[in-house]
This record gives C-alpha cells, structure tokens and sequence, in this order.
C-alpha cells in the first residue's frame, strides 16, 4: 500500500509541475503577443494629411504634380522660380494654348500649357506674397 501511495503521491506531483509548466508557457505567449503587436494611438491616413491645393482651370485631370522638371536638353524648371528666368530658359518652347488667367489670394495666377523637348508640362505662375512678382507655383505633367 506504501508502494501504491507513492507513485500516486509521484504522479500528482508531476500532473502539478505539468499544469503549472502549460500555465507559465500561455501565460509568456500572450504577453510576447501583446510585446510584438502595436496598435495605433491615433489612426493616420496618409492622403489625409495635407489638403490639397486647388488644380488652376484648364490643366487635365490626368496630369501630375512634381516639384522639379527635367527637360532633355538638361534645362530645370523647379517649382519657386520666377517667371522672367523661366520664361527666358524656355523661349524656343512651344505654347500650346493661350495662358489662362484666375484670381489667387495674393494677385493673378497665370496658368501656361508648354511643348518643349518633347515634353508637355503646365506651368502655373502666382506671386507668393501681396505685390510680390510671380513665381511657379505649381508644375505638371501631361
């Protein structure tokens, strides 16, 4: 009977350690779980971040915004030039339409469809301050 006594004292001393050995391992997932996952304080969407400026009349709904353009024969248009250098830079390219004209918060935004080495682009010039000269504003790509 001491025999029998032991091993039982034997097995229930093992099913504890076992129990508490599965406890501590689902107790340790759930907390490398809960380490490896992060949810957002506060959801960010990134087209929601900046308005969007207002696309002047006239420039195509397929057409894309860009800071700098390339020409192929090495000439930069970047956005904040003003209009006389670009305008001189740019004198053997073709306009493809008459410039259009809009009010803007600080004077007249001039908007101006070009075609120059091979590429067609829009070009929008407005002054960035009250009375300030005119500036490209914004340039696309067609």
């Amino acid at each position: 009977m001491q025999a029998m006594r032991m091993r039982f004292v034997s097995f229930l001393e093992w099913g504890v350690a076992a129990v508490v050995v599965t406890a501590v391992a689902a107790l340790g997932s759930i907390v490398a779980r809960e380490v490896r996952t992060l949810d957002a304080v506060t959801p960010v969407i990134a087209g929601d971040a900046l308005p969007e400026p207002p696309v002047p009349a006239g420039v195509p709904s397929r057409a894309v915004s860009v800071p700098m353009l390339l020409l192929g024969d090495g000439n930069i248009v970047r956005v904040g030039e003003r209009l006389e250098a670009v305008a001189a830079r740019l004198a053997g390219a073709l306009e493809l339409r008459p410039q259009s004209v809009e009010r803007a918060p600080n004077g007249e935004r001039l908007t101006r469809f070009f075609e120059y080495a091979g590429a067609r682009f829009v070009l929008v010039f407005e002054p960035f301050e009250q009375k300030g000269e005119p500036r490209i504003a914004a340039i696309y790509l067609q």
